[in-house]
C-alpha cells in the first residue's frame, strides 16, 4: 500500500510507525511543512491512564517517551490569596519537540519516509497513492478543500490565549487567578523537562483590549505577563516560541474521510488546553487507523471502521473539552460569585469527566474539606446545627425554600403517566410518587397536572379543575406526609397546541383519532406538521387561562401540597408565549422578551396570589430551544429576574421541546451548564435536570455550586430507592417508615 501522510506531528508520526511495523513493504511517506527540530508549543501532557494504549502500540517508543517524563500526582490551585492542594490525579509532561524527536527516530528506524520543508499547498502530486493522510493540522489545507464532504464545522472560541514557557520549576499542574486594573487573568502551568515549564495565560477578549495587548509585540507580552504574575514567578522568566495572541478553533468534522483522504489529529478533532488531550487524541488517532487497516479487507471498510471506532470517543472527550474550556471562558462568574474552597472544587470537577466519587478516589482529604464546607453552609442556613462528627455528602444535606425545609438535595422529576381517569388520580399514581417518597428522596414533583380539560396533553393526563380531583392527590400527599421524611410538589400546566394527543404508548404527539378538543396556543403555529393547528389566544382566552391557574393553587393548597411549581417549559402553552419561535404575536403579549413573557408573568402572579405565602413556589422553564432563533441566553436572565421579582423561589432548568424540528446537543449532564449559569448570574437557586445518573455526578452539582437540588427522572423510574441506595453507599442512614424497621440492617460506609 502506498501511504502519504500531509503533516508531521504526533498524530501522522505514530500512525505511520505503526503500519510500518506491521506491513515493512509499504510505502510510507510522510511530509511535514516544517524544519527539523522546530515546532510550535512547548510542553504535552499525558495521564497515567492513557500511557498503557501506547505501551501496547510499540514498546520502543513508549520506553523513550516515558523515560523523558517529568511526572506529577497535584493540583495547585491559588486563588484570593488562598492555595489548595488536590493530589493523586497522576500526570506526566513532556517537551513537545522531544516527543517528536522519538516517535520520528523509531519511524525512520523502521523504514518510513520523512521529508521536512515540505510546503504541500495541493494533492495532485499524491493522486495515485492508496491512503492520504491529511494531518496537517488545525489549519488544515486539505480540511479546508473539502469541507462540505467532511461536513467541517471551525468555531473560533472567545477567549485570548498565549502559550509561554518558563525557567520556573512547577512541582504540580498549577493554576493562578490573578486580577489587576484591566481584569482576570488565568494561568495553566506545568513543568516538561527538568527546570522548564509551560505557561499559558488566558483572558477574555474585553480584559486583553483593556491591557492594550492588541498590538503588543512577543517583547511586550511576556512583560506584560511577567508584571501580572510577579509574585508567583519570583524572579523567573517567561520565554516565548513564536508565540502570539490567539483563539482556540474548536475543530469538529461530521465525516472522518472522503474517498482516499483520512483526517487525523488537529486537522480533525481539537480539545481544549485545559484538559491536555488534544496530543493523546492525536496518537490514539493513529493507533486506531493503524488497527483498523489492518483488520479490514478494503480501504474503504476500514475508513468506515476507524470513523466508527474514533466518534464516539472523540464525541465525549470533545464535550468534556468544551465544558472545561467554557469554564475557563466564565471564569469571571465563578471568581465573583464563589467562596474559594468551592471555587476551586468547582475547577477540578469542570470538565463533568471527574465527579464527587472520582475525586474521592483520588484525594480523599479534598473531598472531605469540600463536604465540610457544603454542610456548614447548608445546616446554617436552615438554622440547624450541623450533625457531629463526619460531614455528610452534599446530596444529605437540608435545604430551605421559604417556611419548607428539604431533608436532601434529591428530587423526583415530574413524569407523566397517563393513567388518570377523568383527570382522576389513582393508585397507579399513588405507588408511583409512594415508592419514591418511601425511597428517599427529598421532595416528590407530581406530574404536569392540568388546570382543565382543554389543558390537557392526553385524556389520561392527571387534573386539578374539580373536588373529585382534590381528593384524590389529597390520598397521596397525605401518605407521602405519613410514610416518609418527603415533600411533595405538585406540577400545574397548559398543553396549549401540544394537547389533545393520544397517549404515549399509543403514539407521540399523534392526534386522537376521535373526541379531539380545540387547542389554543399564542400563535396558529402547528407543533408538528400532522398535529393540531392551534386557535390564537384572545383576551378573553387569557383571562380564563389565569383564573384556572389561580384556582388550581387554591385546590392544591387544599390538597395539601407542599410546593407549587408552573410549567413554563417544553412547548407547553405558556412555554410557547416565551419562545419567538413559536409566538409571532403582534400585540403587547408579542416581539421582545420584556413583551412575550407578559402573559406567563400574569398566570405566575395569580398563582403566586393564590397559593399560600409561606410555601414555595418553582417554575420549570426551557432555557433554551436548542434552535437557531429561538430562546436567548439573555431571554432567560431576563424571565428569571421577573420570576424572582414576582416571588419564585427556585427555577427548575430543563431545556428545548419547544419545536418539533430541534437539535439538542444530548450528553453527560447536557443540561447542567444552562442551571449553573441561571443560578450564578441570575443569583436565582436553581434545580437541575438532565442525564444526572450517578451519587457521584449529583453530589458534584452540589458540592460545584451549579445547582441547588439536582430533578433525576429516568434513575427514579429504574429504582425508586436510588437515594436510600446512595444512602447506604455513603454511610448515610436514612430513617425508614416503621413496617420496614426490621430490614434496617446496619451500614458499612463504602468511604469509612
Amino acid at each position: 500500500m502506498k501511504i502519504r501522510c500531509i503533516g508531521g506531528g504526533p498524530a501522522a508520526l505514530y500512525f505511520s510507525l505503526l503500519v510500518k511495523k506491521a506491513h515493512p513493504d509499504w510505502d510510507v511517506q510522510i511530509f511535514e511543512r516544517n524544519p527539523a527540530n522546530v515546532t510550535w508549543g512547548f510542553g504535552v501532557v499525558f495521564s497515567d491512564e492513557t500511557m498503557e494504549s501506547f505501551r501496547e502500540a510499540d514498546a520502543p517508543s513508549f520506553r523513550a517517551i516515558t523515560d523523558a517524563f517529568v511526572h506529577w500526582d497535584d493540583i495547585h490551585i491559588f486563588f484570593k490569596g488562598e492555595k489548595f492542594v488536590s493530589t493523586g490525579h497522576g500526570f506526566a509532561g513532556m517537551q513537545r519537540l522531544r516527543l517528536l524527536q522519538i516517535i520520528e527516530a523509531r519511524a525512520r528506524e523502521l523504514g518510513v519516509g520523512i521529508t521536512h520543508d515540505a510546503d504541500v499547498t495541493g494533492l495532485e502530486t499524491y493522486r495515485d497513492a492508496d491512503l492520504i493522510v491529511a494531518a496537517d493540522g488545525i489549519n488544515s489545507f486539505i480540511r479546508r478543500q473539502h469541507a462540505d464532504a467532511f461536513g467541517a464545522d471551525v468555531v473560533m472560541r472567545p477567549n485570548k490565549f498565549v502559550w509561554l514557557g518558563s525557567d520556573k520549576r512547577f512541582d504540580a499542574f498549577t493554576f493562578y487567578f490573578n486580577r489587576n486594573a484591566h481584569g482576570l487573568w488565568r494561568a495553566h502551568c506545568y513543568q516538561y523537562m527538568p527546570g522548564t515549564s509551560t505557561f499559558i495565560v488566558e483572558c477574555t477578549e474585553a480584559t486583553w483590549q483593556r491591557a492594550g495587548l492588541a498590538d503588543a509585540s512577543e517583547a511586550d507580552t511576556i512583560a506584560y505577563c511577567e508584571n501580572v504574575f510577579a509574585g508567583e514567578l519570583d524572579g523567573a522568566k517567561l520565554v516565548s516560541n513564536m508565540s502570539l495572541w490567539r483563539n482556540f478553533p474548536r475543530v469538529r468534522n461530521r465525516r472522518y474521510f472522503h474517498e482516499n483522504i483520512v483526517l487525523l489529529g488537529d486537522a480533525l478533532h481539537t480539545a481544549h488546553f485545559s484538559i491536555g488531550s488534544g496530543t493523546k487524541l492525536a496518537m490514539e488517532d493513529g493507533i486506531a487507523l493503524a488497527n483498523a487497516l489492518e483488520r479490514s479487507a478494503t480501504l474503504a471498510q476500514a475508513l468506515a471502521a476507524f470513523q466508527a471506532e474514533r466518534e464516539p470517543v472523540v464525541d465525549s472527550l470533545q464535550r468534556a473539552a468544551q465544558v472545561s474550556m467554557e469554564w475557563f471562558e466564565e471564569t469571571e462568574r465563578y471568581a465573583e460569585r464563589m467562596a474559594p474552597r468551592q471555587f476551586a472544587y468547582a475547577l477540578l470537577t469542570r470538565s463533568l469527566r471527574i465527579n464527587h466519587d472520582n475525586l474521592r478516589r483520588r484525594d480523599p482529604v479534598f473531598v472531605e474539606q469540600a463536604d465540610t464546607w457544603v454542610a456548614e453552609q447548608a445546616f446554617a442556613a436552615v438554622g440547624r446545627p450541623r450533625p457531629e462528627g463526619k460531614a455528610p455528602p452534599p446530596i444529605f444535606t437540608p435545604y430551605r425554600l421559604r417556611g419548607l425545609t428539604l431533608e436532601n438535595r434529591i428530587v423526583v422529576s415530574p413524569m407523566c403517566q397517563y393513567s388518570a381517569v377523568d383527570g382522576v388520580v389513582g393508585d397507579w399514581h399513588l405507588v408511583h410518587l409512594g415508592s419514591r417518597a418511601i425511597g428517599g428522596a427529598g421532595l416528590v414533583l407530581t406530574e404536569m397536572t392540568c388546570v382543565g380539560p382543554q389543558a390537557r396533553i392526553t385524556p389520561g393526563c392527571a387534573g386539578i379543575w374539580n373536588d373529585a380531583q382534590v381528593a384524590a392527590w389529597r390520598r397521596i400527599v397525605d401518605f407521602i406526609h405519613g410514610h416518609s421524611q418527603a415533600k411533595v410538589g405538585l406540577q400545574i400546566g397548559h398543553a396549549g397546541r401540544k394537547g389533545s394527543t393520544k397517549l404515549l404508548w399509543e403514539g407521540v404527539d399523534q392526534p386522537l383519532a376521535e373526541g379531539n378538543w380545540e387547542v389554543i396556543a399564542p400563535s396558529a403555529i402547528p407543533y408538528q406538521a400532522f398535529c393540531h393547528r392551534p386557535r390564537e389566544m384572545t383576551r378573553a382566552d387569557m383571562d380564563a387561562v389565569v383564573a384556572d391557574h389561580a384556582a388550581a393553587a387554591r385546590r392544591a393548597a387544599a390538597a395539601g401540597f407542599d410546593l407549587l411549581e408552573l410549567h413554563m417549559a417544553h412547548g407547553y402553552l405558556l412555554s410557547t408565549f416565551l419562545s419567538p419561535l413559536t409566538n409571532r404575536r403582534g400585540d403587547a403579549y408579542g416581539g421582545a422578551i420584556e413583551n412575550r413573557l407578559r402573559f406567563p408573568l400574569e398566570v405566575f402572579a395569580a398563582v403566586r396570589a393564590a397559593w399560600p405565602q409561606d410555601k414555595p413556589m418553582s417554575a420549570r422553564i426551557s432555557a433554551t430551544d436548542w434552535k437557531a432563533g429561538g430562546f436567548s441566553d439573555a431571554d432567560g436572565d431576563a424571565l428569571v429576574a421577573a420570576l424572582k421579582d414576582a416571588g419564585c423561589d427556585i427555577v427548575d432548568v430543563s431545556t428545548g421541546q419547544v419545536v418539533g424540528d430541534q437539535e439538542p446537543q444530548y450528553g453527560r449532564l447536557w443540561q447542567l451548564p444552562f442551571s449553573t449559569r441561571l443560578r450564578l448570574e441570575g443569583g436565582m437557586p436553581t434545580m437541575a435536570i438532565g442525564n444526572i445518573q450517578s451519587f457521584g455526578d449529583a453530589n458534584a452539582i452540589i458540592a460545584g455550586g451549579r445547582a441547588d437540588l439536582c430533578v433525576l427522572a429516568r434513575m427514579h423510574l429504574a429504582d425508586p430507592y436510588w437515594t436510600r441506595h446512595a444512602a447506604y453507599e455513603y454511610g448515610w442512614p436514612l430513617p425508614w417508615p416503621n413496617p420496614y424497621q426490621s430490614v434496617s440492617l446496619p451500614y458499612t460506609p463504602r468511604w469509612s
